[in-house]
């Protein structure tokens, strides 16, 4: 079988676990102000013009609202701040979110203690409940931010789709691997630079950049099976890079809604990039075994391979890139 058709056949059969997922989780920060005041910020993900998921923070018993809850509605997800007093503050006492076992979504939690401190945890439906801790664990917050950055580039179609029509170009082998390398420096540097704050770019141009740079590299894909190669096809790195650069902006924007431990702001930076590649290698680990598999059956079971079959891929890829970018730049 086609090995770009194989590809795709990959992509569309776990597609739809990603589309299943909210990918978008809701976040929690709790902002010591004082040995027991915190201001609190809640924002859940919107399902509708005026609908939002039933997820609901629980305080320990003792804390009581100081202001009322101040919600509104934007930008697809729904937000609440108030303040709270917790006597005796909230070290050693128990969060948990209410509705959150009912859901497929995850909340991610920053809580900034008065001394600089951060804790940063992630809960999930199996587990909607954490303990604050007197003093956040180093270790903690790689492992937190990793496996946010596992999730995000696994939840990114557009990054995912942007690796897919690398490895469809590359064809494997040594290029494939100087590709791969030169999008993680690539991105890796731009992520750290927004992420720090030394530049900034609007999020929406960037998204819609993106989109352009899959649509660019599967035309890229069409032109050289038409025997037009380009420079995708001689020195895929070049372009991987070039576009690597703009992705790096798309993993910023994400990290920021999280935010970084004061504290531990080069771990966490590394540990979410770390986690990215992780993501990455995962899902071309994932291409190659069903490739390796494909190619065991088609050994032994004889399959019509038709002349247009290598067009299914990149065509498909293309039409999908095309439409995000007309959403994308409609929303400019």
């Amino acid at each position: 079988m086609n090995r770009a058709l194989l590809i795709f056949v990959l992509f569309v059969t776990f597609a739809p676990g990603v589309f299943a997922h909210e990918v978008r989780p809701a976040y929690l920060e709790l902002r010591q102000t004082g040995p027991a005041t915190y201001d609190a910020l809640w924002k859940v993900p919107g399902q509708g013009e005026n609908l939002r998921l039933g997820l609901y923070v629980e305080l320990p018993a003792g804390c009581t609202n100081v202001t009322q809850p101040r919600g509104s509605m934007a930008n697809g997800a729904y937000s609440e701040r108030w303040t709270v007093n917790c006597p005796g503050g909230l070290s050693g006492s128990t969060i948990h979110i209410a509705g959150l076992s009912a859901t497929m979504t995850d909340v991610l939690v920053r809580l900034e203690r008065t001394d600089g401190t951060t804790q940063v945890t992630r809960l999930t439906p199996s587990a909607p409940s954490f303990v604050v801790e007197a003093a956040p664990r180093t270790l903690e917050v790689a492992r937190t931010y990793l496996v946010i950055g596992v999730e995000h580039i696994l939840g990114g179609v557009d990054h995912l789709l942007f690796v897919l029509a690398l490895l469809i170009i590359t064809r494997g082998g040594w290029k494939l691997v100087k590709t791969v390398t030169a999008f993680t420096v690539a991105h890796s540097i731009t992520l750290s630079l927004a992420t720090l704050g030394v530049v900034h770019v609007q999020s929406a141009p960037v998204e819609a950049v993106i989109a352009l740079s899959i649509v660019f590299v599967a035309a890229e894909i069409v032109h050289g099976r038409q025997g037009r190669p380009g420079l995708t096809e001689s020195a895929p790195w070049v372009v991987a890079s070039t576009f690597g650069l703009l992705h790096g902006f798309g993993f910023a924007g994400a990290l920021s809604q999280i935010g970084l431990p004061q504290r531990d702001i080069p771990l966490a930076l590394f540990s979410f990039n770390v986690g990215v590649e992780v993501g990455q290698l995962l899902f071309i680990a994932s291409v190659f075994a069903v490739i390796a598999v494909a190619r065991r059956i088609t050994r032994r079971v004889a399959l019509p391979q038709p002349v247009w079959a290598w067009r299914v891929a990149p065509y498909a890829i293309g039409s999908v890139s095309a439409f995000w970018l007309i959403q994308r730049v409609a929303t400019l």
